[in-house]
């Protein structure tokens, strides 16, 4: 799934423009989105660069693009975010608490110059 969106201005002669690929990816149907965002002078592509993200279901997708957000809603069941829900590991206490199970014993430092 692409789309590519209106430009945006940027100055009289540049635009920006942004392109989506979709994956979905089973068996939970996790969506895994690149945006291409290109740059435009008079109308032809000079640059272009990526970002990507995931989301797993259950995830509030209300800040992505409409494409990821419409097949977020067709996707993601109860059903589908129970069974994702399912398969992850329980919490462990002490992370919930805010407590650490971490040894408490001090590190020794030492500046950059005593080790090279």
């Amino acid at each position: 799934m692409e789309n590519t969106s209106t430009q945006e201005i940027i100055t009289p002669s540049l635009t920006e423009g942004h392109e989506y690929k979709l994956e979905i990816i089973p068996p939970h149907s996790v969506i895994c989105c690149r945006r291409a965002d290109i740059i435009y002078r008079d109308g032809k592509e000079i640059a272009r660069s990526y970002h990507r993200h995931s989301c797993v279901p259950g995830d509030d997708v209300s800040h992505d693009c409409a494409e990821v957000q419409a097949v977020a809603a067709a996707l993601w069941t109860p059903a589908v975010v129970a069974a994702y829900k399912a398969t992850l590991p329980e919490e462990d206490p002490a992370v919930k608490e805010g407590t650490s199970t971490m040894p408490t014993e001090e590190l020794e430092y030492k500046p950059i110059s005593e080790l090279l």
